[in-house]
Parts: C-alpha cells; structure tokens; sequence
C-alpha cells in the first residue's frame, strides 16, 4: 500500500518566489516560507512571503484579513496575478473562484529581535551575534554566506580540475602544529590532546599518498586576539602539493584558486544583489621580498613580522603600481616560520615562504616545506624541542617525501574583505573569539 499524500492530491505542488515571475497569470500555486512582512492598508493586507530563493508578494482582501506575525511559517495557495510593482511583476491573490488561503505552519512567531524587512540589518553587531539563528535570515546576511559557498565551490572546482584530492584530518591532535602559538587543550580519555591549529602535518603525509590534497574545515587558535580580523576558530581552506621546485610553484596554484573563488563569486546571485566589488586576479601576482617590503613601509631592516598598518600600506602600493588587489611578500624571516618551513637558498636568515595580502590584509600564509627527515631533526633541535615529540609526524619523511609545499586561506577573512564588513564577524555565522562561546 502506498503511504498517504502529505497533502491532497488536488494541492498544487510548491512554487519558490524565484520562479513565479514564470508562471502563467492566473495559474494556482503554492508558496511556502516565512511571514517576511505584513502591511496593512485600509481595504487591503500586503503579506511579503520569503523562501530559500526570495520574496513574494500575497495581497488580501476582504472581510478577514487576518496574516500571522512576521517570521511565522506559513503555505499560502492563491492565483498568480500580474502587476508591474510586485516582486518580479507578478502576485498571488484571490481570482475568480479560487480562494486565497493562507495556512500557518507552526504557531504564531514571537518578534524577531533584528527588523528582517528593513532593507540592511540596522541593529548593533553584539545584538546580530547574540541573536544569530535569527539575525542570519535578513536577506543581506544571508548573502553574506551565500558569497562564502560561492567561494567554496570555486575553490573545490579548481582544485579538482587540477588533479587534486579532498582529505578530512582529525581535529583531536596529540601535539601542537605551530611552536609557540596558543592552542587549546582538551582531556582526551585521561591523557592531554589539543584542537588542531591547523591540518598542515596531516596534509603534508598525504602528500605522499595523493601528491596534490586540499581540505576544507575548522582550526582552532587560542590566541587572545580581540580585533576585527581574528577569531578562535575559523574556517581554513588548505592546499599542498608535491614535487614543487620552490614556494613560486605554490604561489602559481594559489593564484589559480582565487580566480577560480573569484569567477565563481562572480557569477553568484547574491554577489550581484550585494553589489560586490569582485577582484580581478592578475596572471602574475606582485611579489616582493620581506626586506623590500620593510623599504616601502618605512620600517627597521631588523622588523621580524609586517604590522597591519604596513600591510594596508602594501595592499596601497600594489594597487597604485600594479593595478592589483593582491600582493605576495615572500622569504619572511626563518626565525618567525614554523620549523617545518624551508629556508631561502643560500640564506640563514630568509625562508620560502609568503604571506599574500588582499586589499591591506594578510589573506594566506604558504611557502615550500622542508622534505627531508634529517632536516626535520636538526630544525627541531635548533628550536630547542625533542624530535622524538614529533614521531609520529615525522615517519612519513623517514619512507620518501616530494619536495613539497602549501598554503591556507582563511574563508572568513576572503569574505569579509569581498563583502567590505567592517569585522569579520559580520559575516562569521556563529562566531568564537575570546568572549563568544554562545550561541
């Protein structure tokens, strides 16, 4: 026996607000969503519907204009009808014999603390994050993350194409990735565990299984950083590949990645209603070395690290000079490089490694790994630690490791810098910083 219908056969099936403009007038159609925003007039209530695709305007007459409160979900069944100043031309209304009805589906909504109607989000950031799973559905939000799942997909496609294979690491990790950086601990059955700060010696033993990987997933600092640009976990889109020449070859597959993230946020829906100002990523990425880097800034030949301030200055060079909204500084000191990073030939003082800034702001940290064991052991040693603490990790290197590299970009930040947010909260779902662990 079949199992009953979930409604009457005789109920249409459901149409998204995006696809009614294409309904013939005078069809009878079914939306379902939430109660977006409701006005009434003297002889007639304007009911806006909002679904997954966009809005949808229900007009009501009669005797019982009776709509449920805003947010409330609700199936509406009436008969398309044009008119230019609907939502794409058209809107549902009573016809003829046709009713309009309007079914809630869940009890009356209480007010939304954020107004959804309004065109932006006009409450303050502490009441959007403290309300997320509410706030998140303002239309323009919601593009927000819209504009990240573009840049997902154009991160994946590119690499795909390219001969690269998608890898999920553990999160639970036995010893830290990164010497000297904040991490945090856990009790792992008795016995002490950290959240990974990133995937980097899981990605790079892979290397020796697939060559080219890449991963898309959580890392976790417990760096104290309250700014606008930090945040205790965030979403990291990793890359390594194998059998690289030098950290230029990483920066070759960098800069096809953001042209892939680019092209695909281009071609988004939401990036149009957001009217993002999408990069045009140049073949040739500008490159400057770290000391030449600290010239243009103006700041001492000794400065270990670039400030923000001298970053926004380069991310202004770069665009005067080059036209680019990105710049790579490259051969960043040894000393301030995880141990794993592999010098600059013929130098003790530079690495092969890069930070790319976009529009003022580091965006991705990569360079060349080391790939031999015994260089491992004597990089580890020269930094005062164990080899032995790093066993496990090491192994691979002991059975035929490529020369090898990668890099890591941080989704939040690629979002918040294409969207223009003032912090990259904005556009963090459910962000986790040094005061937020709720909701």
């Amino acid at each position: 026996m079949r199992p009953p219908l979930p409604y009457p056969s005789t109920t249409p099936p459901r149409t998204l607000a995006a696809d009614l403009p294409a309904v013939p007038p005078g069809t009878v159609v079914r939306l379902q969503g939430w109660v977006h925003r409701r006005r009434e007039l003297a002889t007639v209530t304007f009911l806006v519907l909002r679904d997954r695709t966009g809005l949808a305007q229900v007009v009501v007459r009669g005797d019982d204009r009776r709509v449920p409160p805003e947010e409330t979900t609700v199936a509406v069944t009436g008969t398309v009808t044009a008119n230019p100043q609907g939502p794409g031309g058209v809107e549902v209304t009573a016809s003829g014999a046709a009713e309009l009805v309007i079914e809630p589906l869940t009890d009356a909504a209480e007010t939304p603390p954020v107004e959804l109607w309004r065109p932006a989000p006009t409450a303050s950031l502490p009441t959007l994050l403290d309300h997320a799973a509410v706030a998140w559905r303002h239309p323009v939000r919601k593009a927000y993350w819209e504009v990240a799942a573009a840049s997902l997909r154009g991160f994946r496609a590119t690499l795909d194409a390219a001969g690269f294979t998608e890898v999920c690491t553990p999160k639970l990790v036995g010893s830290a990735t990164e010497s000297g950086a904040d991490v945090f601990a856990v009790d792992y059955f008795g016995r002490p565990a950290y959240l990974a700060q990133s995937p980097q010696f899981y990605k790079q033993q892979m290397v020796g299984v697939f060559e080219r990987v890449y991963e898309v997933g959580p890392v976790f600092r417990a760096e104290p950083h309250d700014t606008v640009r930090h945040l205790a976990e965030y979403r990291s889109l990793d890359v390594e590949l194998g059998f690289v020449r030098d950290h230029r070859d990483v920066l070759a597959v960098l800069r096809d990645v953001l042209a892939g993230m680019a092209d695909a946020v281009r071609g988004s829906d939401a990036a149009a209603r957001l009217g993002v100002r999408v990069p045009e990523v140049p073949e040739q990425l500008p490159v400057l070395h770290f000391s030449r880097a600290l010239e243009l800034v103006g700041a001492p030949a000794d400065e270990p690290d670039l400030a923000p301030e001298h970053e926004r200055a380069l991310g202004e060079w770069a665009l005067a000079e080059h036209g680019s909204d990105f710049v790579a500084v490259e051969g960043y000191p040894l000393a301030k490089r995880p141990f794993y990073t592999h010098p600059e030939p013929g130098s003790g003082r530079w690495s092969n490694s890069f930070d790319l800034l976009f529009r003022g702001l580091e965006l991705v940290t990569g360079g060349q790994r080391l790939h031999r064991h015994g260089d491992y052991v004597a990089a580890i040693r020269a930094r005062g630690e164990d080899p032995a603490s790093y066993d496990s990790y090491l192994a691979a290197f002991r059975h035929g490791m490529p020369p090898h590299g990668g890099f890591a970009i941080g989704l939040e930040r690629w979002v918040a810098r294409l969207v223009e947010a003032a912090n990259v909260r904005e556009v963090t779902p459910f962000p986790r910083d040094l005061h937020r662990l709720t909701p």
